[in-house]
């Protein structure tokens, strides 16, 4: 688990979890270059919530284009998140969304090595 702090160290909870076993396969060197891949294109849990957010301002759905959810995204924007219930749905599992995301890129960096 340690190791994987070295290579990403913004890591954190499940998501170190699931890294941690992803790269025990892994020699160094794919090690560092699957740490640099991933690192550019992971989304980080604290922008995700911001960004939910401002769905109360009523510019709903940032979130979802970001997380690569355009479909997602146009319904909230033109339902100003599905009557706010949307928002404040994903304002409590905006750690889960971040994470599916955070896997789903993982397993496609993987992948390429």
């Amino acid at each position: 688990m340690a190791e994987v702090y070295d290579f990403i160290p913004e890591a954190e909870g499940d998501e170190a979890l699931y890294l941690d076993k992803l790269l025990s396969t892994l020699e160094a060197e794919n090690k560092t270059r699957f740490a640099n891949v991933y690192r550019t294109r992971r989304k980080d849990s604290q922008t995700v919530l911001i960004l939910c957010l401002l769905g109360f301002l009523g510019v709903a759905g940032i979130h979802r284009f970001i997380l690569n959810q355009v479909g997602m995204g146009v319904l909230y924007f033109f339902t100003f998140g599905l009557c706010f219930i949307g928002v404040i749905v994903d304002l409590v599992n905006y750690k889960d969304l971040t994470f599916q995301y955070n896997r789903k890129v993982a397993q496609e960096v993987r992948s390429l090595l």
